[in-house]
């Protein structure tokens, strides 16, 4: 991570942060809002929903008290970056000569299909500790938040208090959970993000990639996609269920 990217991203945690009055929030998200397309939801900085961030700042307050400074390191994500993220990825294992079938499916491991992310909702955040000896490299590693892991305190103390103020894990380390791997950093605001899931359900996957340039389109078929629905969209925490 960049140290400029890394240090906008800390600010959002300032206790002196701006935030508009954002009491009375009645809108039904439209596609374009759910599949990342322009969220006019967010905070200044661009990170995190308005009624998620207050809620945010709420528990990183309550988690200084125990001595563990919650940053986060990834909130909001465009469909645009997605698409980056995923062509690249996409790309490289091409050229390592895997299938397109192989390819979607290492790729589905971690990262979602563009326009799919429930960070595109600014409901979902990655988290770290910043008062740890913060690794260089592999930041959101699941080793960093068990045993002796620098994030491991960050860890225990999200299982024990997170729920308190809303936030729930996403990919939980369940054996029978399908789709994305366990992320111990992923947290959603469930308040938001359960309102969310019901609104994106409605939506008909296929037709987000018709005027989109991605990688292994024509494998993205609706099979393709009702199946990565199924299993990775809905393969999350039963709490965040409708």
């Amino acid at each position: 991570m960049k140290r400029l990217e890394f240090i906008k991203l800390n600010a959002l945690a300032g206790i002196g942060f701006g935030v508009m009055p954002f009491d009375n929030l009645q809108h039904k998200p439209d596609v374009d809002f759910l599949t990342g397309k322009h969220n006019p939801y967010l905070d200044d900085s661009g990170i995190i929903h308005k009624l998620a961030y207050r809620s945010f700042i709420k528990m990183r307050e309550s988690a200084l008290n125990d001595g563990i400074n919650i940053q986060i390191v990834s909130g909001f994500r465009s469909f645009d970056r997605q698409l980056q993220i995923w062509n690249s990825k996409y790309r490289t294992y091409r050229s390592q000569g895997l299938s397109d079938d192989l390819i979607i499916k290492k790729i589905t491991t971690y990262s979602t299909i563009p326009g799919t992310s429930r960070h595109h909702w600014g409901t979902d955040i990655d988290i770290i500790d910043q008062n740890v000896n913060v690794p260089e490299n592999n930041l959101l590693a699941e080793a960093n938040y068990h045993g002796n892991g620098v994030f491991c305190q960050l860890n225990e103390w999200m299982q024990n208090y997170a729920q308190d103020f809303g936030f729930h894990l996403v990919y939980t380390d369940n054996y029978h959970r399908t789709g994305f791997n366990y992320e111990p950093w992923h947290y959603s605001y469930l308040p938001l993000s359960k309102t969310y899931l019901h609104h994106y359900q409605k939506i008909d996957l296929k037709d987000i990639f018709i005027d989109i340039e991605i990688e292994g389109k024509m494998f993205l078929d609706q099979n393709c996609l009702k199946s990565y629905f199924e299993t990775h969209l809905l393969g999350i925490n039963p709490a965040l269920l409708i």
